[in-house]
């Protein structure tokens, strides 16, 4: 079964309720009509009722529930518990009132912190920042998590590397240029990302330009010490590195660039070293090699909260639906 029909599957399994707060984007209102036909999960729309029947215009979105915050019955719930998790910032009741009514990603954080909704997917038409602010304000970090990254599900077509063709790829969407410790962490994460949401062994490659030495430079350095950390504090995946792309996923070059590794030439993982890196190859392999491209997911926040890339198509935005609520199931 394909990555993404077996997510789906999964997410029928046990409905979740995802938020959708970007009621200004007619992608978002494709992607519902989708999911709710299918049965994948049960959605909340965040908006007025003009900008939901502007927006859906022609599309079926019954089944999904419509939150006016400007009418709802909960809104003063919302704003007095945000006033009180804020206040100690210098927050005011108005203040608070001001920001929910005024950005409908802060008002969704709301919703899922009082259990209202399992998850939340945005950034269609908002950046990686004012989708993640709120949620890091609001929901806050999970227990014993050392950083928020972020990664993307690579499903490439006809492809023999990885878990036929299925990847991981992390850090792509949030951090600039973790330091050793971080690189780490992202890497522990992204395996866990990975066994949780593919279902198989994870097998991790720390990327870089150079493979087990073979190049001398402080970028090289980096990612021999996050390799290190990461190897003593997740022993219970298989990490490597560093390691070059190709020595990475091909078999022959693995067994040539670094004998004796047990990663190499069979990763299904792969952390770069920098966003940099991460985006320009999430991106060359989503349009050169015609991968799907499911992301950019967040990990590491107490409740499923999904980026998108603003490239984004209604097909991705059903991919990364089904795939949050597959993640709130395991809570």
């Amino acid at each position: 079964m394909a990555f993404i029909d077996d997510i789906k599957a999964r997410a029928k399994a046990d409905k979740k309720t995802i938020i959708l707060p970007e009621s200004m984007d007619r992608r978002t209102f494709e992607a519902a009509a989708e999911i709710l036909a299918e049965d994948i999960a049960d959605l909340v729309i965040i908006g007025t009722e003009e900008e939901v029947a502007k927006n859906s215009e022609g599309l079926d979105v019954s089944k999904a529930t419509i939150v006016n915050p400007f009418t709802n019955d909960k809104t003063d719930s919302y704003i007095n518990e945000f006033y009180e998790l804020r206040k100690a910032k210098g927050m005011t009741p108005e203040q608070a009132k001001e920001t929910l009514l005024g950005d409908y990603m802060y008002y969704a954080c709301m919703m899922v912190k009082m259990g209202d909704g399992d998850g939340i997917v945005s950034g269609a038409c908002h950046s990686t920042a004012n989708t993640l602010r709120p949620s890091l304000q609001i929901i806050k970090t999970k227990p014993g998590t050392k950083l928020v990254s972020a990664f993307f599900v690579m499903v490439v077509p006809d492809c023999v590397y990885g878990e036929e063709g299925t990847f991981v790829f992390g850090d792509c969407g949030l951090n600039q240029n973790p330091n050793p410790e971080e690189l780490a962490a992202i890497a522990g994460s992204s395996a866990e990302s990975f066994e949780s949401l593919v279902g198989k062994k994870a097998q991790v490659a720390m990327l870089s330009h150079s493979s087990m030495g073979s190049a001398k430079h402080d970028d090289v350095t980096k990612v021999v010490e996050a390799t290190k950390i990461a190897k003593e504090q997740y022993p219970q995946f298989a990490i490597d590195g560093e390691l070059q792309a190709d020595a990475a996923m091909v078999p022959s070059i693995g067994e040539s660039k670094a004998p004796g590794s047990a990663v190499a030439g069979h990763a299904n993982v792969l952390i770069f070293p920098d966003l940099d890196a991460g985006n320009i190859g999430y991106k060359l392999v989503q349009r050169l090699a015609k991968a799907e491209a499911y992301g950019p997911m967040c990990q590491g926040i107490a409740k499923p909260v999904n980026d998108l890339s603003r490239g984004c198509s209604y097909k991705d935005i059903v991919g990364v639906i089904a795939i949050t609520a597959v993640q709130a199931q395991q809570g």
